[in-house]
């Protein structure tokens, strides 16, 4: 599968980043062949978000739907602006049901990322028929995926709430069990969830963009969004003095255990410290001088949770191009009080990730696009 090319629809929304860029792979990726985008709920914003990114492609021949162009509210988050700049409104879209429903058939790929009201509305088509369904969502837990690879925070839960899925649920249930679908594959949070674009990522990506527009644009946000995240993690980072602070801070206000804060020489607490094996914080800059305490940053740094962002919809487009990916288990998926859980069902033609291949995920993503 993963060295064809793939006829694709995308149905997405713009509330996180990572729908958008999971449009950017899909128009780069060399086995991919972007057939249509439909979006959730669909407002002028987002129909001209997209205008403007098939445009930059030169896929105008893209076909684009919109469930809802009369939505009140522009539903683009501020990082679609801030990393790629102002977005002109378009209502240049079709119905997206209906699109859904002459778009698809038995050679196309469905790729949702979004609550499934456009899948919903394309099941009211008698003509609707689709031969691979791929949804991030869904949830697989205790007694599907194996104790040691359940996420700490999924560890011994069999049902989640679980926002695609839920954003249209009656839908959701009729699509898994809907006989126009030929295959299912759902991306789950107990997998997704551990999947993160950090620091490490994005220096891994950067030499691999060049000349490649959709690589390019990937990077492009995540430097933006990915900015943001540094600025707040220093803001927490404790500050350490050394050596190369006394000409700034020629004294200090030493907290020492044995006695009460006293000023000080930095060069001396400096000293004490390091004779103790302990750094220098400082606890309170805004004193003069300022107040500092010997410790160990470690211990104050490893409460600070690592940034990244969340890779959801690019798993699952990655999953959609390379089945091979993740490890998946074949099962029936229910709802019970508004959370989504899964059971082993063998023979039910729906498949849930349990795990996945954290390299082969990275080079799916980054495939150069001239690559046949």
């Amino acid at each position: 599968m993963k060295n064809r090319t793939l006829n694709m629809v995308f149905d997405m929304e713009t509330h996180d980043p990572d729908d958008y860029l999971t449009l950017l792979l899909l128009l780069g990726h060399p086995h991919v062949n972007l057939v249509a985008v439909t979006i959730t709920p669909g407002s002028p914003y987002q129909v001209g978000l997209v205008r403007r990114t098939l445009a930059l492609f030169g896929r105008e021949d893209v076909r684009v739907g919109a469930g809802n162009l009369d939505h009140p509210k522009s539903c683009v988050s501020s990082w679609h602006e801030r990393a790629y700049g102002q977005i002109t409104p378009s209502r240049d879209a079709e119905g997206a049901g209906a699109l859904l429903a002459e778009v698809c058939d038995r050679d196309t790929t469905l790729l949702t990322g979004a609550p499934l009201k456009n899948l919903g509305a394309a099941m009211e088509h008698d003509h609707f028929e689709l031969g691979r369904w791929v949804a991030q969502g869904g949830f697989a837990g205790a007694g599907v995926v194996p104790e040691h690879k359940q996420l700490e925070k999924f560890k011994g839960l069999k049902t989640v709430a679980t926002f695609n899925f839920n954003g249209a649920p009656k839908a959701a249930l009729r699509a898994l069990e809907h006989e126009a679908i030929g295959e299912r594959w759902c991306v789950s949070k107990n997998v997704c969830h551990g999947v993160v674009y950090t620091e490490a990522v994005h220096e891994w990506l950067e030499p691999r963009t060049e000349g490649e527009l959709h690589l390019e644009m990937i990077w492009q946000g995540m430097e933006s969004y990915l900015a943001k995240k540094r600025a707040r993690y220093a803001s927490t980072r404790p500050t350490v003095l050394t050596a190369r602070d006394v000409e700034t801070h020629p004294e200090v206000r030493l907290i020492d255990p044995s006695s009460e804060a006293r000023i000080v020489p930095l060069a001396d607490a400096l000293a004490a410290a390091e004779e103790a094996r302990l750094d220098l914080i400082v606890v309170d800059h805004r004193q003069s001088p300022c107040v500092v305490e010997p410790g160990r940053v470690e211990a104050t740094i490893e409460e600070i949770p690592s940034y990244g962002k969340k890779m959801h919809d690019p798993l699952a487009a990655c999953c959609a191009i390379d089945p091979t990916i993740g490890e998946w288990a074949e099962v029936e998926l229910f709802r019970e009080r508004g959370r989504w859980g899964s059971r082993i069902r063998p023979g039910s033609g729906t498949n849930i990730i349990v795990d996945y291949d954290h390299q082969k995920f990275l080079e799916t993503l980054a495939m150069p696009g001239h690559v046949t």
